[in-house]
């Protein structure tokens, strides 16, 4: 579905459930060209906004509860603002409750309100869908409510939804890209001080293209949750206050005296925060060999040090590879399934899509989705 269709849904279904005229705002996926897991490390990553995301409408109301309608779920949430939990297996629900109750926790005055949302990110693809929704419910009911929030604040509060309500113990790449993306830039993040740098993403004779394995293994959340306590334990061995501060002299050291299994996480940490900073070299210098190059390294890493890959994830790379149209590929997102991100010359996608997919099929009984995407706007007030 198209943004323009997604805003006449939200505004026709606003209009119909609420009798009012809504606030309307864009908040967008993202990508990550590359640098996995690398940003609860405090280390480099290079995210970029996409053209799908979440358009929401947003008002003030006159009821005793807030209301909620997901349009794509046809679900209903009413709370009230006095007495408000995480709800067990909540899904969605957790998300906008949780930002709601960041907001509130910062001493910010908030009244009832409905809210309507939709989008058109697939799900489960690692694209960053629950991002996108808690920066849609900040931005709207900061503007709804003329909270003064700096997007810098709104994205913390984003993250700690994530953190408290979801049990997700995210960093904050995904946030950042969804509220600051640039239309056509990708942004070397610095998630230790958030300070990024915009780069013009145009591989020229190449595309972007996603390939959806349309899997989404159970042990995603968990696992995360627990690769990040390996990386916090190895860093208070290491004695130094995340693995952004590691060396490979001083992780070598201690090899023999930790588990080998962390050996290997930390030290695909440090490597991928040295392929981020090599990849935007290679960009601007329009070294797009290198730049791929660099993403195969990358998904060796996650397949192999950082054990978050997956058997249909690994097939699509493994394809990849041996295709001369793909300057690089690799796994995106946490892991364990959704998308691989590739780049493709340009006019040889569909050969590359018609000849893997009857063999991914074959081999998984599974059909591939494919999504073309454009590098696009952070998240933005539609007027």
């Amino acid at each position: 579905m198209t943004n323009e269709s997604l805003l006449e849904k939200v505004k026709s279904s606003f209009l119909k459930r609420f009798d009012t005229k809504p606030v309307l705002s864009f908040s967008p996926g993202r990508i990550n060209l590359i640098g996995e897991h690398t940003d609860y490390n405090e280390g480099f990553v290079f995210p970029a906004a996409i053209n799908k995301g979440i358009v929401s409408g947003i008002q003030k109301n006159n009821a005793m509860l807030c209301s909620v309608y997901a349009i794509d779920t046809n679900e209903v949430l009413e709370f009230s603002l006095q007495n408000m939990q995480p709800i067990k297996n909540g899904g969605w629900k957790n998300y906008v409750l949780g930002v709601v109750a960041e907001i509130l926790k910062r001493d910010k005055t908030i009244y009832n309100f409905d809210l309507v949302f939709a989008g058109n990110i697939p799900l489960g693809a690692g694209l960053s869908s629950s991002a996108a929704l808690e920066n849609s419910v900040v931005f709207g009911l900061n503007e709804v409510f003329e909270l003064g929030l700096t997007k810098k604040e709104m994205i913390y509060i984003s993250q700690q939804a994530e953190h408290n309500y979801v049990g997700v113990q995210c960093g904050i790449m995904d946030q950042y890209a969804s509220m600051f993306g640039k239309e056509g830039n990708a942004l070397l993040l610095d998630c230790r001080n958030l300070k990024a740098t915009y780069f013009s993403v145009d591989f020229k004779e190449y595309d972007i293209v996603l390939i959806n394995t349309n899997v989404k293994h159970s042990l995603a959340e968990s696992a995360y949750n627990e690769r990040r306590s390996v990386c916090e334990a190895v860093a208070k061995r290491l004695e130094v206050p995340v693995l952004r501060d590691a060396t490979y002299e001083a992780l070598f050291a201690i090899k023999e005296e930790i588990n080998q299994d962390h050996y290997q996480k930390a030290l695909f940490i440090i490597q991928e925060n040295e392929r981020v900073l090599k990849a935007a070299i290679a960009l601007e210098k329009k070294d797009y060999v290198t730049f791929g190059e660099l993403l195969f390294e990358s998904h060796n890493g996650l397949q192999n040090q950082y054990n978050v890959s997956c058997t249909e994830l690994d097939f699509l790379i493994d394809q990849a590879r041996q295709n001369p149209d793909v300057l690089g590929a690799r796994m995106m997102g946490g892991g364990f399934g959704g998308c691989t991100i590739n780049i493709i010359k340009k006019g040889t996608a569909d050969v590359f899509i018609d000849t893997i997919a009857p063999l991914y099929h074959k081999q998984f009984n599974k059909t591939l989705s494919r999504y073309d995407i454009h590098i696009a706007q952070g998240t933005y007030k539609i007027t």
